[in-house]
């Protein structure tokens, strides 16, 4: 294992300098936070696709194929879906609004005081995208080091925290791109041939496995809806996301390059399904699916190639771990520390806002490695974050973008009802059942229509505004919000 601790410790290595290569560059809010606003398409589409396919996409996609053959592609490929979507529809206008956060979009729509209740919402769903990422690392640094899960968890944790505090998106930006290449080659032109070669091929695949392996729609119609309803959905406004939607340099940057990066997702997922089922011939009786990817590559694979495969897989959890992490950050700075200190002391002080946000990046990875150490369960802690994200913000944002009648009382509302009918229904139902998306979304809708058409239209002049963000007519956010309509 002497090569592949090798590759493993160089590839750290590396992550470490290009977070203090980031430092370097990162010396102004806009710079730190969203790259200075200057990714091209090259670099755009690939730090995109890095941040969208974390560790649930590899080791969980490979574990969806070994329990389901080809159609376990369905969660990765609905990941794809939404990211074509907000491409193609949604990435120019947001682009263009020259903002930070979501809930700076919410508030610049509805003319004010919807951002700390949407902000917290988003905090606690980005908290917990950045909480299932660390756990991940425990699975790598087992197959590799047969590390104790606490000090796993602690190695990988502290070395994200330590370039993404270092150098803002800028760090994030030049690891992602590493990340994106090391997982190109690693999973699809490495791992993905040697698993179907190892395992007979297609047609000794077919030959040992049940016709249900190669059904499209074997995982089951209702599981591919809630998927899409959650992972397609998350996708279109997810902080992390739109986070990376405001470093393009252009309208034409985020739509095409997302588009690329869409494209990419959905290759990515049959890929993931291909080399589970394959383990699945290779393995037949594995204890969890989810260990269908260490087993593979540790057993399967030559001496280097696999400690590159593995980095692959380090990289996937690194990537998405990271931008969830700065998401996680800005939003606690921004749309919850900033709004309740102005409250508390109008006007406030000047601040250095790069140190700030550094700061609350250290905080925030120091929570998030212990919110991992405490936890067990991947797939529970991610079902909250996204049934919280879809049943509470999908409304109000999609409303915002779509329906000019929505005001920001029916924005609060969708996001207090959604947010408090998902928590109770998980409750009820238990935390992985279909039900609470579904019927806090439904609850969510009610909440926003009934109450925007019983509260009075959004003030003129805050539509005036929004008309001229989304046209990319004004370059900077006010400092203040336009004073909603009383």
């Amino acid at each position: 294992m002497a090569v592949d601790y090798t590759v493993i410790v160089v590839y750290l290595a590396g992550m470490l300098a290009m977070g203090w290569w980031g430092m370097r560059r990162a010396k102004s809010k806009s710079e730190f936070l969203v790259a200075g606003r200057r990714l091209g398409p090259a670099m755009y589409s690939g730090t995109m696709a890095a941040i969208v396919l974390g560790g649930a996409s590899t080791i969980g996609g490979v574990g969806l194929g070994y329990k389901y053959g080809l159609s376990g592609a369905w969660m990765v490929f609905t990941i794809g879906l939404g990211l074509l979507a907000l491409s193609v529809f949604f990435s120019a206008r947001i682009a263009r609004l020259k903002v930070y956060t979501v809930s700076e979009m919410l508030d610049l729509r509805y003319g004010g005081r919807a951002g700390v209740i949407s902000g917290v919402v988003m905090w606690a769903y980005t908290l917990m995208l950045a909480v299932t990422s660390t756990i991940a690392y425990a699975t790598i640094f087992d197959v590799l080091f047969d590390m104790n899960r606490t000090l796993a968890i602690v190695l990988g944790g502290s070395i994200v925290v330590a370039y993404s505090t270092l150098g803002g998106m800028w760090s994030i930006t030049l690891t992602d791109m590493v990340q994106f290449v090391v997982k190109t080659i690693g999973v699809l032109l490495l791992l993905l041939p040697i698993a179907v070669v190892k395992a007979g091929g297609f047609s000794g695949m077919k030959a040992k496995l049940p016709t249900s392996y190669f059904d499209p729609l074997g995982i089951g119609g209702e599981t591919i809806f809630t998927y899409v309803l959650i992972y397609t959905f998350g996708m279109l406004i997810g902080q992390d996301i739109w986070q990376r939607v405001f470093t393009a340099r252009d309208d034409r940057t985020a739509k095409w390059g997302g588009t690329a990066s869409g494209t990419y997702c959905l290759v990515y997922a049959v890929a993931g399904s291909v080399i589970g089922t394959a383990a699945k011939v290779l393995y037949p009786k594995l204890t969890s699916p989810d260990d269908a990817f260490a087993t593979i590559v540790k057993d399967e694979l030559p001496i280097g190639v696999r400690g590159l495969v593995l980095a692959a897989a380090l990289a996937a959890v690194m990537s998405t771990s990271s931008g969830a992490l700065i998401a996680c950050a800005t939003v606690a700075n921004n749309d919850i520390w900033s709004r309740l200190r102005g409250i508390v002391r109008p006007g406030g002080e000047e601040h250095d806002e790069v140190k700030g946000n550094r700061v609350f990046i250290l905080i925030m990875g120091l929570a998030v490695i212990g919110t991992a150490i405490a936890l067990n369960n991947v797939v529970e802690a991610l079902t909250v974050a996204y049934n919280l994200l879809v049943g509470g913000l999908l409304v109000p944002i999609l409303g915002g973008l779509l329906w000019k009648r929505g005001t920001v009382q029916g924005a609060l509302a969708a996001v207090i009802v959604g947010g408090i009918a998902v928590i109770g229904l998980m409750a009820g139902y238990g935390i992985l059942a279909n039900e609470p998306v579904y019927y806090g979304l439904l609850a969510s809708l009610a909440a926003y229509l009934v109450v925007s058409l019983a509260t009075r239209p959004t003030d003129e002049r805050v539509l005036a505004v929004w008309r001229d963000r989304l046209a990319g007519k004004s370059p900077e956010l006010p400092s203040e919000p336009v004073p909603a309509h009383q």
